[in-house]
């Protein structure tokens, strides 16, 4: 099974993480932004990341691809059965994937790909008041719902774990700390989710080929 992108993508990391949780073996394959690879292509016709190729069926989208993965590898449970928590669970990825993400996207876009990849000069003014107005009134949220310890939806990892810590990742790939004074919980919870082996070494791989691009 293959998934095409690049885990410095909020939804590439998640379904590579998902993935590394449940135990599935995957082979990532880089490409990058409008790749016209035609295997990727055949997998994502719009050039999305991710996308992935099971043999002869191909998927593109993190959720679509998460759940397929879940159906076909049902254990360990990450998408609960039970009818309020999975729709706990699908809220939380809901929010990771249309909100959150799209206010770090603003930060990540003109802070790391348009001066780094694209060689050009980022909006700075759209990065900046994300970080200033739009961030601090999503983990205001997400301090109000994290647990002092756990998880968000039950006593156990879930989705909606894996798709809340993905954006938060990038955070540190544009220098924006978490307050802890202002949002302690979401820290602590940041940190601990982060430094699980399905996240850590992911993470660790990005800031280095940063570092090198950079320089």
């Amino acid at each position: 099974m293959i998934v095409y992108g690049s885990s410095m993508s909020p939804f590439v990391r998640k379904v590579l993480a998902y993935a590394s949780e449940k135990g599935i073996g995957l082979e990532s394959r880089a490409v990058g932004m409008a790749d016209q690879d035609p295997e990727f292509r055949a997998a994502s016709p719009f050039g999305k990341m991710p996308a992935l190729a099971d043999g002869d069926y191909r998927l593109a989208d993190s959720s679509a691809i998460i759940h397929y993965l879940e159906a076909r590898y049902p254990e360990p449970m990450l998408i609960p059965a039970e009818a309020r928590a999975r729709g706990r669970v699908i809220w939380f990825e809901e929010f990771a994937d249309t909100i959150l993400s799209a206010c770090g996207a603003k930060m990540f876009f003109n802070r790391v790909v348009a001066p780094i990849f694209l060689k050009r000069s980022g909006d700075l003014e759209v990065a900046n008041n994300a970080e200033r107005e739009e961030l601090p009134k999503l983990l205001d949220y997400l301090e109000s719902v994290i647990p002092d310890v756990g998880f968000l939806v039950g006593e156990t990892l879930t989705l909606a774990d894996i798709a809340v810590a993905s954006p938060l990742a990038n955070l540190g790939h544009v220098d924006v700390e978490i307050d802890c004074a202002r949002h302690p919980r979401t820290a602590a919870y940041a940190e601990r989710i982060l430094n699980r082996p399905s996240f850590a070494s992911l993470v660790a791989k990005e800031r280095a080929f940063l570092a090198r691009a950079r320089a």
